[in-house]
């Protein structure tokens, strides 16, 4: 191979294996990108947010860092400062690579129970309050040009209006493919639940959202979370597999990645990202941004 073609090679070479060695330390040490895929962080974080987690926050982990399920050490390091009650927190799920992200109730010691709907820590009923109305709506794409009509509820884009006027309550919108909507007719559709802002012992305010107070997951045994481990729940409680069910259970303590920092980017999957005609009922404008450590 000419000299010439040979350093053109190297120097592709060069680019590609520095710029992923930056990204990888990057994403291992700073800050690491993840996409909501499921509502069971709703009313904080939708599907379709795309947000960022501080990796410093809590110290390093194996699995703060790529093949991290290599098993090379246990503990972490570095840490500042432990997870705090009430933190939105990514981690990797016991026993697979699947990452999760949830807000964390319980700390190690902590005893956890559901009763007819509401929590309890340590025995004490968790306060919640100012009780809205919410609406999660699940729409076809097909129903993308033409709105979704109900009484006197009307959607369209990003947006819900009630008698003509902007909706007096908050909610979140979906646009999902036509075929996952046929295949499953619970998939799509306008849910009503109810949201509340509660109030977790060490006066962390957040908001959840609740179908009812009689779902499988509202009348729990109760839970004492042991050494090292916490315990996670989302925030719409009736639709969440979070440490309340056997799939998720405790979580160790190292295999917390970091805490949600902010969305940087969201949007309802209205359309592609090339149909730029369309990003003003795409984009979720008022969530880029957001801050959401809480």
């Amino acid at each position: 191979m000419p000299a010439k073609n040979r350093n053109a090679a190297r120097e592709w070479f060069d680019t590609i294996f520095y710029g992923g060695l930056i990204a990888i330390i990057f994403r291992s040490l700073l800050l690491e990108p993840f996409n909501i895929p499921s509502g069971s962080m709703i009313p904080s974080l939708h599907v379709g947010d795309h947000i960022f987690v501080q990796k410093w926050s809590y110290g390093y982990s194996r699995f703060s860092f790529p093949f991290g399920s290599w098993n090379m050490w246990d503990g972490r390091f570095f840490a500042s400062h432990e997870p705090k009650t009430g933190d939105i927190i990514v981690f990797r799920k016991p026993n697979d690579n699947i990452e999760y992200v949830k807000r964390l109730i319980g700390q190690p010691g902590d005893t956890i129970k559901m009763t007819d709907g509401r929590l309890y820590i340590n025995g004490k009923l968790v306060e919640r309050k100012d009780a809205k109305p919410y609406i999660i709506a699940n729409l076809p794409k097909s129903l993308r040009s033409v709105g979704y009509y109900k009484e006197n509820m009307s959607i369209k884009g990003n947006k819900i209006w009630i008698d003509n006027k902007p909706a007096p309550f908050n909610y979140t919108i979906e646009y999902k493919p036509d075929y996952v909507c046929n295949a499953n007719k619970y998939e799509c559709g306008v849910f009503e639940a109810t949201e509340y802002t509660e109030i977790l012992p060490n006066g962390v305010e957040h908001k959840i959202i609740e179908m009812a107070d009689n779902a499988p997951l509202d009348n729990t045994p109760e839970f004492k979370v042991p050494e090292k481990h916490f315990f996670f729940m989302g925030d719409n409680r009736d639709n969440s597999a979070d440490s309340r069910t056997s799939a998720v259970s405790y979580v160790p303590r190292d295999n917390v990645l970091g805490n949600v920092w902010f969305i940087w980017y969201s949007h309802n999957y209205y359309s592609n990202m090339l149909a730029v005609w369309n990003w003003g009922n795409k984009m979720r404008w008022d969530r880029f941004g957001k801050r959401k450590k809480q």
